[in-house]
């Protein structure tokens, strides 16, 4: 499947926050609803208490904010985290082109690990990459891949 949008990546800032909060909000809806966990507050506020711009990457797709992706470093391992595409852009390959770039760019041998609501169609994305599940419980679904450096 290829990209029918071409997309660049912007540092995030303090002030991409609040949308990408709503963009989680938004995306992850039906999947916390179908587990029986979605909670419009705390889905927000989980991000925002964590929101770490440093990491963070604003994907942008004909020059409009279309997502976001995070790399946070920590021991032993790479965890890809808000990795979230506006549901107008999924289904184009515009996510996998941005995993497979986000994770090919790094010159680090750490794995790669991430996890993903139990059921989510993300997971097919993350295993078509080279992940394998790792564990899991009724809610989340912890992937690893193996990492890409020297």
């Amino acid at each position: 499947m290829g990209v029918l949008t071409p997309f660049t990546l912007r540092a995030a800032t303090a002030s991409d926050a609040p949308w990408i909060a709503e963009l989680r909000a938004t995306v992850l809806r039906e999947d916390l609803e179908r587990l029986g966990r979605f909670d419009p507050l705390r889905v927000r506020r989980r991000f925002l208490d964590g929101f770490a711009p440093e990491h963070t990457w604003v994907i942008l797709a004909d020059g409009i904010e279309a997502g976001s992706i995070a790399l946070r470093p920590g021991p032993g391992s790479q965890w890809i985290e808000h990795f979230y595409i506006d549901p107008s852009r999924q289904g184009r390959g515009l996510g996998g082109a941005v995993l497979g770039h986000v994770m090919g760019r790094q010159a680090d041998s750490r794995a790669f690990r991430l996890n993903v609501l139990a059921g989510s169609p993300a997971q097919r994305l993350y295993l078509r990459h080279g992940f394998t599940v790792e564990s899991a419980d009724p809610v989340d679904v912890y992937m690893v891949a193996p990492g890409r450096g020297a």
